[in-house]
């Protein structure tokens, strides 16, 4: 429920793991196999030799620098770049607002019976009424509330981490009722997304009996 490229995370994660593992299994084969040793002490200075040639032959003419290097500069800004734009959009699409309004005005003037100004719901206001309603239920380790954007709305998006042996629909339908209420209280209705975990700290933490 936002914009975090999770597929795009997922091929990068994968790509740079099999360069870690071959590079692994490199080094674990030139320290192994007597062979192998071989042939990297045979292979690296020649290709040491053929990468200086090569270089030797791109010079710019009038400089003693090669085109070559020019490129991999290049080359290395379009990553530089490549990789900011693609932490910019981790974790895009959360809002600071669930909802906000303006009194409709006419040539500039709030209308009749209406004071100006602007009405706004922060998410903060969603997360601490739902966490300080939840905080007594003894079979909840932790809450969280997120807006998000979610099809051009915004949504809120709860998370809970539940003690082992808890009854997930008792817990999904406190929630219901908790936002339900905070709905009318808010007097905007959002749509909701409620995932229910039982993590590493519901294992270790201290258990007690739900009731």
């Amino acid at each position: 429920m936002n914009g975090t490229p999770r597929a795009l995370n997922r091929i990068l994660i994968l790509v740079f793991g099999l360069l870690v593992l071959a590079l692994g299994v490199l080094m674990l084969l030139l320290a192994a196999v007597p062979a192998v040793g071989e042939w990297w002490r045979v292979w690296a200075p020649s290709a040491s030799l053929d990468a200086g040639r090569a270089f030797g032959s791109t010079l710019i003419p009038g400089t003693r620098v090669s085109w070559l290097w020019l490129l991999a500069m290049a080359l290395l800004v379009v990553v530089i770049l490549a990789m900011i734009g693609w932490m910019a959009l981790q974790g895009t699409g959360r809002r600071d607002l669930i909802a906000w309004s303006n009194p409709p005005a006419e040539h500039g003037l709030p209308a009749t019976g209406e004071a100006p100004g602007r009405v706004a719901i922060a998410a903060s206001a969603a997360d601490q009424a739902l966490r300080a309603a939840l905080a007594s239920r003894k079979d909840l380790l932790a809450t969280s509330v997120a807006a998000v954007e979610f099809e051009g709305k915004v949504a809120l998006r709860v998370r809970v981490v539940s003690r082992q042996g808890a009854d997930p629909q008792g817990i999904a339908r406190e929630v219901e009722r908790l936002v339900t209420g905070m709905d009318l209280l808010f007097g905007h209705e959002c749509p909701v997304l409620l995932h229910i975990s039982s993590g590493p700290r519901a294992r270790f933490s201290r258990a007690e009996r739900v009731r």
